[in-house]
């Protein structure tokens, strides 16, 4: 059989930075509020030969940037099979496929969200059926939002990121962020240029977060006032959306991408064509938010060649 998942982009709902911590690689401490978003990377896995090893194939758009040419061991994916071989004591051979549809280098967590999907995968490929929590430890081994991304949802992050607390959908907390407006319809605004989230954060470290303290409300995102001095057009967007209707609009994680929160189709409508009369964004895609992976089996002969 092989094993599909869909797994879905990330946005911060909150975002404030903290100390940087020497143990953590000089990482920063971090205080988030994740939100899935129903933009969906497929990952789909399938065994192969014994003693292969990992084999990898991508589609979609925009994938020039993660070309590897022959090396495909840096790609969140492979690390992945590799993390949960070596967790599991299972031979580390499986034939790897991901469709890309989440903006690469954009602040949504397009490679963790392969990571997730091919922990998930494989959890089931290898059966292993571990639960949740334990595929977590071996996600927090690969980055800050992997752990996340398994989940979907609504969750809240500490740590650098990796400590997942979720927030279930039918608690009081989920019910808050529903009423805030951080539910629904949802436009993201992506671009054709990446922004690196080590980039942002340094920036971050030479200019703070914008907050002058001086009685004015804390920024949502510790990281977007940095993201938009070196992005101007993202500050660009956040304005256009919240002149044309949004409830809320803001730096998806260290960005540019712009996460645009919306009551109905008609705020949507307004929202893209704002963007597009002021080209703020490169390219508008629609989602619904909080979302969460998909999981589909597949019966059929294995990818053994």
């Amino acid at each position: 059989m092989k094993v599909s998942v869909d797994c879905p982009a990330k946005t911060n709902l909150t975002l404030h930075v903290g100390a940087r911590h020497a143990d953590w690689g000089g990482r920063h401490e971090l205080d988030t509020i994740y939100c899935a978003l129903g933009v969906y990377d497929t990952v789909t896995v399938s065994p192969t030969n014994p003693g292969s090893g990992v084999r990898l194939s991508m589609d979609g758009d925009h994938l020039a940037d993660l070309e590897h040419n022959g090396d495909i061991s840096s790609n969140h994916a492979v690390r992945a099979v590799n993390a949960l071989a070596q967790a599991s004591g299972h031979d580390a051979d499986a034939a790897v496929h991901i469709t890309k549809r989440i903006p690469v280098a954009a602040g949504l967590a397009g490679g963790s969200a392969d990571a997730a999907a091919t922990l998930l995968a494989l959890d089931t490929l290898w059966n292993l059926h571990w639960p949740i929590e334990r595929l977590q430890s071996v996600a927090a081994t690969l980055g800050a939002d992997m752990p996340f991304c398994l989940t979907g949802g609504y969750a809240h992050g500490t740590g650098f990121g990796e400590r997942i607390t979720a927030i279930p959908p039918d608690s009081d907390a989920a019910e808050r962020l529903r009423n805030q407006g951080f539910a629904g319809l949802v436009l993201v605004g992506a671009y054709n240029t990446q922004l690196s989230t080590p980039r942002v954060y340094a920036e971050f470290d030479r200019i703070g977060d914008g907050w002058r303290r001086d009685g004015d409300a804390r920024p949502d995102n510790d990281l977007q006032y940095a993201a938009v001095q070196l992005h101007p057009r993202s500050g660009e967007a956040i304005d256009a959306a919240i002149a044309a209707g949004a409830t809320h609009a803001l730096v998806s994680g260290s960005g540019p991408s712009v996460v645009a929160f919306v009551t109905d189709s008609q705020a949507m409508t307004a929202v893209a064509a704002a963007w597009r009369a002021s080209d703020a964004v490169d390219r508008i895609i629609e989602a619904q938010a909080p979302a969460v992976p998909r999981i589909h089996v597949v019966p059929g002969v294995s990818d053994c060649r």
